[in-house]
């Protein structure tokens, strides 16, 4: 199955919601009241009962005629439009901007379920497509790539895909397992090392974070290393203890290079829903977020949440996971994804 397929059949029940939704909204339109039945011409001959339904000619099928029901895209509409893409986790100012988008030019007119999928699908792609570029790479060695984000975001899981792919691209890779307290991490990144055939540095349990993260930079420039990825134990964003500790890590790299961390990538878990807003503007007040991956796109109904991360962060989205193969963590691409989350074809 390609990854599209794939992504579509994990957003299945978000865009089921909307599919289902638009169905309701299309339907509450009054039905059209029937055209006055025409007056027979006695000269034509009579049609036989059991011959079959004449086919609509071409004027009717260019003018879209079909019995898909349609309704009128009036201001009703656009509220109910509205109130669903809330519901689906878009957020009141994105999901007011996205239905005031569809609303230009087709203001008026009937819609099909299909064609405000279609339309949905296409200014979504809008806000999401400024926002859609790969991690960058440079040329100055290490690269140090902090990983941050709350517990069971899939931080680990993703430094573990992501190194195995830039190994895969020729990239030499150094892994720092700064989860100290956990040992499940770990050794789940030790497992990653092995796979990918990437070091994996690690610390006694309980030692301190920063300066494994310190001590990694000095063996990454050392071997040369293209790339360091930190991996960084998961904090709620209002505990302050531990939001310090992040703090003291972002210090302590700054020692050795005030450039570091070159990249600062936050691991959202789709299911958070809005409260991925809050992880954002917390983590990038503590160590200066870069970019965003998403994980766990694996069938909520709360997708949407990432358009709302586009229009009012602007962020960069370097990839979306959408299972725990390493192949489900690909690079983010706005059509494919406004086209999963809203239903529509590929």
């Amino acid at each position: 199955m390609s990854f599209f397929g794939k992504l579509k059949d994990r957003l299945l029940k978000s865009s089921s919601k909307l599919e289902e939704g638009l169905d309701a909204i299309v339907e509450e339109a009054p039905a059209p009241e029937p055209l006055p039945a025409p007056t027979p011409d006695p000269q034509s001959a009579p049609v036989p009962s059991d011959a079959p339904a004449p086919k609509p000619g071409f004027l009717a099928r260019a003018l879209g005629r079909s019995d898909a029901p349609r309704r009128i895209l009036d201001d009703a509409m656009l509220e109910s439009l509205e109130e669903l893409l809330i519901q689906s986790d878009m957020g009141v100012e994105t999901s007011i901007t996205v239905a005031a988008a569809l609303a230009e030019g087709r203001f008026g007119k009937r819609l099909s379920t299909q064609e405000i999928k279609d339309a949905l699908a296409e200014e979504i792609s809008k806000i999401i497509e400024p926002v859609a570029r790969p991690m960058p790479l440079y040329p100055r060695k290490p690269q140090v790539v902090l990983v941050v984000g709350v517990n069971g975001s899939g931080k680990t899981t993703t430094i573990g895909k992501l190194a195995s792919q830039f190994r895969a691209a020729g990239k030499t890779v150094v892994i720092a397992a700064g989860d100290t307290f956990r040992a499940a991490a770990v050794e789940q990144l030790q497992v990653w090392g092995e796979r990918a055939g990437v070091p994996v540095m690690t610390a006694p349990h309980g030692s301190d974070p920063a300066s494994l993260a310190y001590d990694a930079m000095v063996k990454a420039e050392a071997d040369g290393a293209d790339l360091l990825m930190i991996d960084t134990a998961g904090r709620l964003q209002n505990r302050a203890d531990l939001m310090e500790e992040l703090a003291k890590i972002v210090r302590v790299i700054r020692k050795k290079d005030p450039d570091a961390p070159h990249n600062t990538l936050l691991v959202l878990d789709a299911s958070t829903g809005q409260n991925a807003i809050g992880q954002v503007e917390t983590f990038r007040k503590i160590a200066d977020v870069t970019g965003l991956v998403m994980t766990k796109l694996d069938g909520t109904a709360k997708g949407g949440v990432l358009v709302s991360l586009a229009d009012r962060f602007g962020l960069p989205i370097h990839a979306i996971g959408v299972g725990e193969n390493i192949e489900d963590l690909q690079p983010f691409d706005p059509d494919e994804f406004a086209r999963a989350l809203t239903g529509a074809d590929a």
